[in-house]
């Protein structure tokens, strides 16, 4: 196959198709999504060592991450409700911008367990947010679509990964604390970028109007109290609670791992700093070559299969990792 073939047949590749085809929020999602997933990505490998360098020891870390979590479940409550109440729009928006922006201006100039503290308080806005996200991402899209919007948002964050490198020359130039500052800085002007052009670009969602006006004259603790309801309908709702099981265990496994992953390969392992950008970046280029690949080929196989392999695979990942500390 010469080059025009491959263009030809890159050009017709469901993925590309899905972006050229569909409009409004979606795609504006998407083609926002690197605003966030770029300055993430150059972060993220050294947030905890930045923590470190300033003193931070790993129990004030580990504190730090437990009380976000405890505050992240609370704000995770009130998601669909501030949902409802304020639109979908509007609470993407004001998520982004505390959660991000002001979460992120904090992080710049922290050097201490309380203004590190406060900055996670702050991220933890964007638990409210989440919710907002993705019923603005989703609810007027075709159900046709939905794999492929996931997916091409899950690619934005991995296509992203590649730019972590960058840090690791910097790191290597002006040490890890002055870059991380200004890295922060940065990410805190995406995200406020970010709210502008959700602003601009992407509309409500029919049934976040239809919420509002249901909602409007609804008070937000009478809104609370119906999960009296909701609650035990979940707790005896046998596929819900696998669902809920897995997604809690894979969510402190991330967490661990992405917030001390750091710490252990400098500390333990003497790997350079610099070079810690590069483990993501093998392990985004596997999930994209799955992704672009061979996830469309598999819409005729039942999702069971390859969800039950990539578990096996997550476990014993984990279990080797274990073995090795």
């Amino acid at each position: 196959m010469n080059t025009v073939q491959k263009t030809k047949a890159l050009r017709k590749h469901p993925l590309i198709e899905l972006l050229k085809h569909n409009k409004g929020n979606p795609r504006t999602l998407i083609l926002m999504e690197p605003l966030w997933g770029i300055p993430y990505n150059l972060i993220a490998p050294f947030a905890t060592l930045y923590m470190y360098s300033q003193g931070i020891t790993d129990v004030q870390i580990g504190l730090i991450l437990s009380i976000a979590m405890f505050v992240q479940v609370f704000f995770s409550f009130f998601g669909g409700i501030i949902s409802d109440k304020m639109g979908r729009k509007f609470t993407t928006m004001m998520g982004d911008f505390f959660g991000w922006t002001v979460a992120c201006l904090i992080w710049s100039i922290s050097g201490n367990f309380w203004l590190f503290l406060i900055a996670v308080l702050f991220n933890s806005f964007e638990q409210i947010n989440q919710t907002a996200w993705f019923c603005l991402l989703i609810e007027d899209a075709e159900p046709k679509d939905l794999l492929g919007i996931y997916t091409w948002v899950n690619i934005g964050g991995l296509i992203a990964i590649f730019f972590a490198p960058i840090s690791g020359l910097l790191i290597n130039s002006f040490t890890v604390v002055p870059v991380i500052r200004v890295l922060y800085l940065v990410f805190a002007v995406n995200m406020l970028i970010k709210v502008v052009v959700t602003f601009r670009y992407c509309q409500e969602t029919r049934q976040g109007m239809i919420r509002m006006a249901e909602t409007k004259d609804t008070p937000v603790l009478q809104m609370l109290y119906e999960y009296k309801d909701l609650i035990p309908k979940v707790l005896k709702n046998k596929d819900i609670m696998k669902v809920l099981i897995v997604s809690v265990i894979l969510h402190i496994t991330n967490l661990v791992s992405t917030n001390f992953f750091s710490l252990y390969v400098t500390q333990r392992l003497g790997i350079e700093s610099r070079y810690l950008a590069f483990f993501p970046i093998l392990n985004a280029a596997v999930m994209l070559i799955f992704m672009i690949g061979i996830q469309h080929r598999l819409e005729s196989v039942k999702f069971r299969i390859p969800m039950c392999i990539g578990f096996v695979c997550c476990s014993s990942d984990s279990s080797d990792t274990g073995s090795d500390r």
